[in-house]
């Protein structure tokens, strides 16, 4: 072998090495605009409209999240599912109520939810697995969020604040 070989061989293993932990090492941002058009399995007839951002820590342990909606009424729930932007799936992280949160009662706009998970917090399943599992979800835009509404009278799925499955959804991307 050439002492060129010997020398370039070595570099460029290194190079990719070095290229391989600086990927890693360098946090990922997903966002989901979220509608009522974008609720399945019907679009709902909501003029509530969010925001999610998502800020995957370097090294993957844990994702920073804040979900923001606008003109929503009673919102009483939202999670994170796998699912692409045509189906319905698994709920996997709960986003809100947690930490001793309650559902909001009324009209409501602004942080609806903020914090951050780790793969101690997957339920359903990806429960008991690796929070990689699910960020490879959202970079393959397979994930999406759901914001529901309860207006706390029967019967469910009656219209604006009260979409007991979802009143405005967005894929993670």
């Amino acid at each position: 072998m050439s002492t060129l070989k010997r020398i370039w061989i070595p570099l460029a293993a290194t190079a990719l090495a070095m290229a391989a932990f600086s990927a890693q090492a360098e946090e990922m941002r997903f966002s989901a605009r979220l509608t009522g058009a974008a609720q399945l399995p019907e679009p709902t007839k909501s003029t509530a409209e969010g925001e999610m951002t998502l800020v995957v820590a370097p090294g993957g342990a844990k994702v920073s999240y804040t979900l923001t909606v606008k003109n929503i009424t009673n919102p009483s729930g939202a999670d994170i599912h796998l699912g692409l932007e045509t189906a319905n799936g698994p709920s996997v992280i709960k986003l809100f109520p947690i930490r001793g949160a309650t559902a909001k009662k009324g009209p409501f706009s602004g942080v609806l939810a903020e914090g951050t998970f780790t793969a101690a917090d997957l339920i359903g399943p990806l429960q008991g697995g690796s929070l990689a599992d699910l960020i490879e979800e959202f970079g393959e835009g397979q994930a999406y969020v759901n914001v529901h509404t309860n207006d706390g009278a029967p019967p469910d799925d009656t219209g604006p604040g009260d979409y007991h499955f979802g009143e405005i959804r967005g894929q993670i991307k």
